[in-house]
């Protein structure tokens, strides 16, 4: 099981209260949110392993030089990621209760977190679970090999298995080709304008036709006599999107592989250093959720104190 860290504790943060604060006060909102999120997981789904992958670069360098629009909208006057004033305190705390708890977490200079989980999920030798609250993700769903989506539609309790199958019914695609739909249709999310005038039917229609994004545009190179899906219109606006379609898809693949370390991610049966994770908790008032995290995880009962 793979969790798209950021993506859960920012769902965390704007789906529990920031009235659950620690007792000095401070909101511990997201990290409360996240740490029974994981628990649920856990009991749940019973994985073998599981990473917390993490964001080291939100905004990597050659996904901006490709395209400068990539997550623009989301900068600070800082440069950083706009993160709400309650929320980035919390985050640091989460790297130490994780820590603490053994729970292995994994980042990689100069990448996002879905490029660490597109490593691990192509890596793996059994069936992948990727809990995720970005459609980009999407992409890597692959039945064959066991590799599917626990997308977190709605707040962080009610969780949508995206598969193959799922993704053909969504979006009117061959399961396996989300990344070439979203370059087309484009995603104001992530700064990633699409082909203007191309939306997701047509998207979906030039992809079920020519089978990804390199058919369409050989195909759109040599037609002559227009026809739908490549009506004149439609061959127009490929034409005038050229360059963007050029700079677009190393944008929005995922990679798979980065150079990452061998990782492990066995559950831990005790946490790696109980006093931290007892003054972790006494200090920040998540005792509860990580007694709730211990139970799934078969901690003893009394290793809080």
């Amino acid at each position: 099981m793979l969790l798209d860290a950021a993506s859960l504790y920012f769902r965390a943060f704007y789906g529990v209260p920031t009235s659950v604060t620690s007792p000095d006060g401070r909101p511990v909102n997201a990290v409360r949110g996240f740490l029974d999120m994981t628990a649920r997981l856990v009991t749940a789904h019973a994985p073998d392993r599981l990473v917390a992958c993490w964001d080291d670069d939100w905004r990597p360098a050659f996904r901006v030089e490709a395209l400068p629009s990539y997550k623009a909208h989301r900068l600070s006057p800082d440069g950083g990621e706009e993160t709400p004033d309650e929320l980035g305190p919390q985050v640091p705390v989460l790297v130490e209760v994780l820590a603490a708890a053994g729970l292995a977490r994994v980042g990689a200079p100069g990448y996002e977190a879905d490029d660490v989980i597109g490593t691990l999920a192509t890596r793996a030798r059994g069936p992948v679970d990727v809990v995720t609250g970005d459609r980009d993700l999407f992409q890597l769903v692959d039945d064959e090999r066991g590799v599917r989506v626990l997308y977190t539609a709605r707040g962080i309790t009610d969780l949508e298995l995206v598969d193959e199958a799922a993704v053909t019914a969504k979006y009117g695609i061959p399961g396996r080709a989300y990344a070439d739909f979203a370059v087309l249709r484009g995603d104001p999310s992530d700064g990633l304008p699409g082909v203007a005038g191309i939306g997701a039917k047509t998207a979906a229609a030039l992809i079920t036709e020519f089978g990804d994004l390199a058919g369409i545009r050989e195909a759109a190179a040599r037609t002559v006599v227009p026809k739908p899906p490549l009506t004149a219109a439609v061959l127009r606006k490929l034409h005038a999107g050229a360059d963007y379609l050029d700079a677009a898809p190393v944008v929005v693949a995922v990679a798979r592989h980065i150079d990452l370390p061998a990782v492990e991610g066995a559950l831990p049966r005790r946490p790696a250093d109980p006093d931290a994770l007892a003054a972790l908790a006494a200090a920040h008032g998540i005792e509860s959720s990580l007694r709730r995290l211990g139970a799934a995880l078969g901690w003893p009962e009394d290793v809080l104190g």
